[in-house]
Order: structure tokens, then C-alpha cells, then sequence
């Protein structure tokens, strides 16, 4: 087989078994986790559709217009702010996309009120969650062998092993907060140091909404020459691929970490990364207990 052969087969193999395993996890979901897939499908291909009609243009042209009224407005930064603190509370969503908005509206500014939003944020859900729901937590995590071992271990391993799990893409924003609530062997100090480590990514998504903030002026785009243009564009490119890289590095780490507390001896250590695996789909503060969720040892 020719080395051409050997690279085209390789990411089909790949794709066939992302999609086996997609279908796979698809069909042992229950009715209601299953229409929610296909009303994001479903979601989305119409957002696709929107965009297609309305045109890109007349769309980045409309939220540059109103980025630069909440800029015009006095505390605009702090209404930025406020509402990355509320989308850090579960069900909410959009972490990602309010920090974007940060750079699109203040340029590279917009880092102070995104840095803000997201240590306030993550810090006043770890107290708010692990305040309300300490005695359900007490509750469940005394009948369930495998968050007792990820307490054990988190609290064997120490900060390193919080500042890898905190980076990981996954679990995602809110359900990352709500997880660390969710352990009682992390503490706030620990907990706040470790979000620290999620700001460079925040300055990376500041820095490609003030790119695109710069693109999407189509006064401003008038008066870029070609060369501009280009290297705006490749710098967005650049920021989202450079995002999606480490983003993939920290979690292959995360799975490599998850796969040694595997192959350790410790039953322990086995328990622990059954439930960091579990933890992927959202942490027990967001669950609703029952005794059919319950491992019983």
C-alpha cells in the first residue's frame, strides 16, 4: 500500500469509528436526550439557513452595530460583565461566545471585563452551589462508591490534577463549575487558582472577537487594502485553530490521565476515573438524584 493509501485510509478509519461510536452512545440515550439532539440538528440547520438568506455581511454588520451601542453606553463593560457571571450558573450557556463579544466590542479591552466575568462568575457558583446543595451532596456522595474515590483522589493528587480537569474543554463552562462544587475535597482557594489557568484561553477568544470585530465594520472594511483584510482573516483562523488545539492537547492529557487511574492497581483510582468519565455529561448537583442513579457499594 502506498504511503498516499496509508494517509487517506487512516482519517476514514477514524470517521467511521467517531461515527460508530456517536451512534453507538445516540441509541443508549433515553427518548427525551434523544429529541433534544434532534432539536439541536434541527437548531441549527435552521441558524444555517438564517445566515444563508440574511447574507453574513448584513449579520456582522447588525451586531457591530450593536456592539457599538452597549460600548456607547456608560457601564456597557459591566453589563458584559454581569451576564458572563449568569451564564456561569447551569442551565445557562454561551461562555465562549460572551467573551468573543467582549473583544468585538472593546477590542483587546474587553479582556479586563471577560477575565472579571469569568473568575467572579466561576467562583459565586461554586459558593451559591455548594451552599444550596451541601446536604444533597453529603447525601449522594455517601451512597456512591465512585464519587467517594474521585474526592479521594482529587484530594490525593492535589491542585495539578484540578488545574488539568478545570482547563479541559470537557466538561464544558457551566458543567466544569457545578462539578467542582460537586467535590468537597476541592476548596475555593484551589478552586480559584485553577481558573486562573483558564485566562490565557479567555485573552485567545478576547483577541479573535476583536479581529472580527474589526472585519465586520463594513465602513471600516472599506478602507482596509487587501493585504489587511488577509491578515485579519488569517488571524481569526488562526486564534480559533490555535484555541481548538490546545483545547484538544489539554484534553488528550485529561484522557491520558483518565486512562492511567485505569491501568492503576487501585480500585480506587478505577472508581475515580469511571466517574471523571461520567462527570463529561454534567455533575451530580445538576442530576436529579434517585435511587435508580445511586451506586450502591
Amino acid at each position: 500500500m502506498s504511503f498516499r493509501s496509508v494517509m487517506f485510509t487512516k482519517p476514514v478509519q477514524l470517521c467511521k469509528l467517531a461515527g460508530k461510536t456517536a451512534f453507538s452512545r445516540y441509541r443508549k440515550l433515553s427518548l427525551i436526550g434523544k429529541a433534544l439532539i434532534w432539536f439541536l440538528l434541527f437548531f441549527y440547520a435552521s441558524l444555517l439557513l438564517f445566515i444563508i438568506v440574511v447574507t453574513p455581511g448584513r449579520i456582522a454588520q447588525f451586531v457591530h452595530d450593536r456592539a457599538q451601542d452597549i460600548r456607547r453606553l456608560r457601564y456597557g463593560s459591566l453589563i458584559l460583565f454581569l451576564v458572563i457571571v449568569l451564564i456561569s450558573f447551569p442551565p445557562f450557556i454561551g461562555h465562549t461566545t460572551m467573551v468573543n463579544l467582549c473583544g468585538f466590542t472593546y477590542g483587546l479591552h474587553g479582556f479586563i471585563p471577560a477575565a472579571a466575568g469569568t473568575m467572579a462568575g466561576s467562583a459565586i457558583v461554586f459558593v451559591v452551589l455548594r451552599l444550596l446543595f451541601s446536604e444533597r451532596l453529603r447525601q449522594w456522595s455517601s451512597t456512591n462508591e465512585k464519587w467517594q474515590a474521585l474526592e479521594t483522589v482529587v484530594r490525593a493528587r492535589g491542585l495539578p490534577l484540578i488545574i488539568l480537569i478545570r482547563v479541559s474543554s470537557f466538561p464544558p463552562w457551566v458543567y466544569s463549575n457545578s462539578l467542582f462544587a460537586s467535590i468537597e475535597s476541592v476548596s475555593l482557594p484551589q478552586f480559584v487558582i485553577a481558573t486562573l489557568f483558564v485566562l490565557p484561553k479567555v485573552f485567545l477568544f478576547t483577541f479573535v472577537g476583536s479581529r472580527l470585530g474589526k472585519l465586520s465594520d463594513g465602513e471600516e472594511r472599506s478602507h482596509m487594502d487587501t493585504p489587511t483584510k488577509i491578515i485579519n482573516s488569517l488571524l481569526v483562523v488562526g486564534g480559533v485553530l490555535l484555541a481548538v488545539a490546545g483545547g484538544s492537547i489539554v484534553y488528550f492529557l485529561m484522557q491520558k490521565q483518565i486512562k492511567a487511574l485505569h491501568a492503576s492497581t487501585s480500585h480506587q483510582d478505577e472508581l475515580a476515573a469511571d466517574a471523571l468519565e461520567d462527570a463529561e455529561e454534567g455533575a451530580p448537583l445538576l442530576r436529579n438524584v434517585s435511587s435508580d442513579s445511586v451506586d450502591t457499594p
